[in-house]
């Protein structure tokens, strides 16, 4: 019996339409990506750029030295940005959503709380007289907004007590305080002149009695929160000048009114509470003296 003949396979000449099918399945999706990339809000992917970068820093992940986008005026991501600037501090945390923190703009929210004091303290006296003393100085450090009462203008040497003709000046800056909801701490500091009476034995009970009279007006006559609030007495060891001159001696002698910023405020805060709202750069190192 006589075998069949094979017959020869034709060539497949549809073979490419798998490749071309491959083709516009890819290309389909390409101009989808596209579609919805050019539909987002900038603003929205810079918050979540800077919620997901402060995340992992809270956590430790990234160190100081980490990287954030650089982020325009509007807070969207500008269209010229190519690589990741160095991380830029952060002053305050919101919560974007459940669990995810979101950062304000660091500048801003200190620009605004400065703003107030300064209102406060640029208005006019009693009975039309002149602003609050000019002995009162504004700064920014990384713990936060620094409110400088200098001894010259409140206090007789000394003395712990304010004198009578500066409460004017120190009610403008005490009524703003409640205003703000962050917490205080108040700091004494002396010059290197030594001390040595019956009641402040050294500058270190001098600097501390003055920081805690300024505490003791702001809670009583203000009604300020008294677990907002920390007393702190430095002595003569936190110099902003130099002790060799009379000028550098009198910026020395103040009473530091700091409105702590976030990472700060943690460190004052009770156990298991955190305040309704506060700015976020690293705090200052734990404090020579302090009273609660």
């Amino acid at each position: 019996m006589g075998r069949k003949k094979k017959h020869p396979e034709h060539v497949n000449h549809e073979r490419w339409l798998v490749s071309y099918a491959d083709f516009i399945t890819l290309l389909f999706a390409f101009f989808v990506v596209m579609f919805a990339s050019s539909q987002v809000d900038d603003r929205k992917i810079g918050k979540m750029a800077r919620a997901m970068q402060l995340a992992f820093q809270e956590m430790g992940v990234f160190g100081a030295m980490g990287h954030t986008v650089p982020m325009a005026d509007d807070g969207s991501v500008p269209d010229t940005v190519q690589m990741i600037d160095p991380f830029e501090k952060t002053t305050r945390l919101h919560m974007l959503v459940p669990g995810i923190p979101h950062a304000v703009d660091p500048e801003e929210e200190v620009r605004g709380v400065r703003h107030r004091f300064e209102s406060a303290l640029a208005e006019a006296g009693p009975e039309g007289g002149p602003p609050a003393s000019p002995a009162v100085h504004l700064r920014v450090d990384p713990r936060g907004l620094i409110i400088s009462l200098a001894e010259a203008a409140f206090f007789d040497s000394g003395s712990a007590a304010v004198r009578p003709a500066s409460y004017p000046a120190l009610d403008r800056v005490m009524r703003t305080l409640p205003q703000v909801p962050n917490y205080i701490r108040i700091e004494g500091h002396t010059d290197n002149q030594p001390i040595r009476t019956a009641q402040f034995p050294s500058n270190w009970e001098l600097s501390t009695a003055r920081a805690t009279f300024i505490a003791n007006y702001l809670i009583k006559k203000y009604d300020y929160s008294p677990q907002k609030l920390a007393v702190a007495g430095y002595a003569e060891y936190r110099p902003v000048a130099g002790n060799g001159t009379a000028d550098g001696r009198a910026l020395n002698r103040r009473v530091d009114i700091v409105v702590l910023n976030d990472k700060a405020t943690r460190r004052e805060e009770p156990q298991g509470r955190r305040p309704a709202a506060a700015p976020g750069v690293p705090g200052p190192a734990r404090p020579a003296a302090v009273v609660k």
